[in-house]
């Protein structure tokens, strides 16, 4: 089974992304969970979310993949900026339990010359604070490009957060530009990436992707999707990646530079390459 799906606008409401999702083929899709570019977030709806749940199941959807602001930096070296980030993780993920079973995705952070180590206890104080009441989510993080001081465009940095929280509700969302960007030859090589994150993560925690082509080379260190096909990654990876047996089954997430017309032509070409 393949789940496809992309961004949706949340400002209509969990029941109407289903409703879109559907419309354009879709059978699985992310969101923003509030202002990606700021911090402002939707007043709650709690009918409008069961009802979405009721959808989600009837039409047999697979996970969803919700993505925390771009602004949420949990490594940043203003200490309120850094407390401000932990508190919207933490009310993410208190509002993300309304639809559970589901994940929530995020940029690890940028330490902005603080240095890994230091980027990374911080990632992990505001985690252990934001996972402690348990809810029904499991976290994401995202691997990156690489770009500046970004923490996560290594395998190993992942797991040092993954190892530093010490729970086993946080996943990686793989993110096909970002890794490809940040030097891991999936191109080329799917198969020996893959075991390289197994060997340093492990498959299991591998939950979901994102499905980007790059605008930049192989190793760039930059982080500019493109449509698919269209870009250094090229369909025939894109072939490979929906078709391998350890990520077939996983939600994969476009988030090409697309509007809805678009991403329904993108999700209808991915599933023309199942084999």
């Amino acid at each position: 089974m393949l789940y496809l799906g992309c961004h949706l606008s949340a400002s209509a409401g969990n029941l109407e992304m289903v409703k879109t999702a559907q419309s354009i083929g879709a059978n699985t899709f992310a969101f923003f969970t509030r202002n990606p570019r700021g911090s402002r977030a939707k007043k709650e709806d709690p009918i409008d979310c069961e009802k979405a749940v009721q959808a989600l199941k009837a039409a047999s959807f697979g996970p969803l993949v919700a993505h925390g602001a771009y602004t949420m930096n949990l490594c940043t070296a203003d200490p309120e900026a850094r407390r401000f980030a932990a508190e919207v993780l933490c009310d993410d993920l208190r509002r993300m339990a309304r639809l559970p079973g589901n994940y929530y995705n995020f940029h690890p952070g940028s330490h902005v010359g603080q240095g890994v180590e230091t980027g990374i206890s911080q990632i992990c104080d505001a985690l252990k604070l934001a996972l402690a009441p348990g809810y029904p989510v499991t976290v994401l993080l995202e691997t990156m490009a690489g770009k500046g001081s970004e923490i996560g465009g290594r395998f190993e940095e992942l797991k040092a957060i993954m190892d530093g929280v010490g729970s086993n509700e946080i996943g990686v969302c793989l993110d096909t530009c970002h890794v490809s960007d940040g030097g891991y030859p999936i191109v080329e090589d799917l198969d020996g990436v893959l075991a390289e994150f197994d060997r340093i993560i492990g498959l299991d925690k591998l939950k979901a992707l994102h499905i980007n082509d790059s605008k930049n080379p192989f190793g760039s260190h930059k982080d500019r999707h493109a449509p698919i096909g269209e870009g250094s990654l090229g369909l025939e990876a894109f072939r490979q990646v929906v078709n391998h047996p350890v990520l077939k089954g996983l939600p994969m997430i476009l988030e090409t530079p697309q509007e809805l017309p678009g991403y329904a032509q993108e999700i209808a070409l991915l599933r023309s390459l199942e084999e």
